[in-house]
This record gives C-alpha cells, sequence and structure tokens, in this order.
C-alpha cells in the first residue's frame, strides 16, 4: 500500500468536500473547483504552501503529531478521520520493521466463545476474511458456502469480496449500495492501521480490477469505524430480518472482530432466528458445501 499516495488523495477529499464557511472563512469571488484551496488549508493548518502541497502529491510520509492535529483541526476531521489520517501517515510504523503476510487462524478460545454465545457470531481477520463462524452465523450470512471453508486459508471465504462479487450475498443485502459502502469505509480504516500488509492491499486491487462499483466508491475515500449499527436482509430461507450488528474486538494486534447480530426481543425478526440451530454437531446436515466463487 502507497501510504504517502494514499495520505494525498485523502486530504484531496477532504478538502474538496469542505466550502469557505464551514470552516469560518469569508469566500471571495468564483472558484474555478469545488472546496479549499490548498493555501486556505495551509494557512489554518500553520504550515506553508508548499509543505502542504507535498503533502497532498505524496512526496512527504511520516508527518508528526503536531502536523497531523494541525490538518484535522483545519479540515474539520472527525476522531475517525484523524485517527486514519495519522495511520497513513506512517506515525506508528516508524521504527518498525513491515512483516511478511501470513495466512491467519482464530484461536481455539475465541472459536469456543462463538460456539458458545447462542446467537450468530463470524469471527473476521484483518483483511475481512471469515477466520470462523458458528452454525447460526454461516446460515444467516453464507449457507451456499462450506461451513468447514474458513478453516483452509485457501478456500476462506472474504466478507467484502463476497459482497461486491458474490452473487448470493449480494442478493442478501436489499439495500445492498448502503450496506457496500459501509463496508468500503471499513476497509479503508483496515488499509491505514495494516499498511504494509501484501494481502490487504491485494484484495483492494483485485476488487477495484472485478468490480467497477467498488473502484468508484474506494475512489471517494469514504472512511467509517463500523462498530455498531442495524442490517436489514432478504434471507432465503427466513424472508425479510431487521437484525442490530455489535463488533467485539479482541483486545490484541490481531486485528480479529467477532461480528454478532441480534433481533430485537419480541420482534418478528427474532422469532425467525429462534429457528435456527446452534449446535455444531448440525453444520454438515446443513451446508449445501457450495465452494466461493
Amino acid at each position: 500500500m502507497n501510504e504517502p499516495a494514499a495520505m494525498g488523495a485523502f486530504l484531496r477529499k477532504r478538502r474538496a468536500a469542505l466550502n469557505p464557511a464551514d470552516v469560518g472563512l469569508m469566500d471571495y469571488g468564483t472558484r474555478r473547483v469545488p472546496g479549499l484551496r490548498r493555501e486556505e488549508v495551509a494557512m489554518m493548518a500553520g504550515m506553508s504552501v508548499t509543505y502542504y502541497a507535498r503533502l497532498e502529491q505524496g512526496q512527504h510520509v511520516n508527518a508528526s503529531d503536531s502536523v497531523i492535529n494541525s490538518l484535522a483541526q483545519a479540515l474539520a476531521l472527525t476522531d475517525v478521520e484523524r485517527k486514519h489520517l495519522a495511520d497513513l501517515s506512517g506515525i506508528r510504523r516508524r521504527n518498525t520493521k513491515s512483516s511478511r503476510s501470513r495466512p491467519d487462524h482464530v484461536r481455539p478460545g475465541t472459536k469456543r466463545l462463538i460456539d458458545a454465545m447462542g446467537l450468530s457470531a463470524v469471527v473476521l481477520g484483518k483483511r475481512t476474511e471469515v477466520l470462523a463462524w458458528n452454525v447460526s452465523g454461516h446460515r444467516l450470512v453464507a449457507s451456499h458456502m462450506d461451513f468447514d471453508s474458513p478453516e483452509l486459508p485457501s478456500r476462506r471465504p472474504n466478507m467484502t469480496r463476497m459482497l461486491f462479487l458474490d452473487v448470493p450475498t449480494r442478493s442478501l443485502y436489499p439495500y445492498w449500495r448502503s450496506e457496500a459502502g459501509r463496508a468500503v469505509a471499513s476497509l479503508r480504516l483496515l488499509c491505514g492501521r495494516f499498511a504494509d500488509d501484501a494481502d490487504l492491499a491485494a484484495l483492494v486491487g483485485e476488487l477495484t480490477l472485478k468490480s467497477p462499483e467498488f473502484a468508484v466508491m474506494w475512489a471517494e475515500h469514504p472512511v467509517e469505524n463500523c462498530m455498531s449499527g442495524q442490517k436489514t436482509l432478504n434471507h432465503p430461507e427466513l424472508g425479510p430480518l431487521e437484525l442490530g450488528f455489535e463488533v467485539l474486538t479482541v483486545p490484541d494486534d490481531s486485528g480479529h472482530r467477532i461480528l454478532t447480530y441480534t433481533a430485537a426481543p419480541g420482534s418478528s425478526s427474532a422469532a425467525a432466528l429462534a429457528g435456527f440451530p446452534h449446535e455444531q454437531a448440525s453444520a454438515s446436515a446443513l451446508s449445501p458445501h457450495s465452494p466461493q466463487e
């Protein structure tokens, strides 16, 4: 992942999205292009126009904390966007060596945890790959795939790839564009945090080539920390579902996350989910063993 170029693209997108009035500036005359001028951002951030221009042109990386904070204030960034900008700047990676990408694996304790949860759950790695799911989680989001597919890296499903390239997964979401936009914004954060991961960069390259929709969304450089919210599903067995989701982050540097799905008590969605099995012993009988495309 080219961090200086990504940082420059992010700065340009955020500058273009702001009007002078948004940051308390007077607007004089007609602007050839929308957004703030470079000199306006540089002035508000307390740096030279030349230095800021080089940041946008991808000629600088490892900007200091003070520079990041000044840019965040000048561009009215959210806390999530400010952290993303810091990740892109390489602050946390200055004194670290890039590590070789290697297949990830779910920790046995994490797998036992989701099996005992009694609700639909999926364990995701830092590349949005499925490291494990319990029976109801598999049945909810990927019943057309082999239950055991996360165990082998060569067959492992990837939630972002599925969303853009797997037809059954796309049909699961009646508001697909909203779901896809959220996935892209979340993937942007991961790419900033794990910028040295070759497999993560390869995933972005693959989706950019194979999905014009992904390419357009990615170019907008959205950033969002999607830790909770609502999902609407049109499930092939259960019909329409309105579910809440929560993302539980494993407290280490693995990047593993547990994605859980719940329904409001007493709702039709809760009644539908109550019929889902939770015992792993039934997985072989439930899975149609269709490999991912």
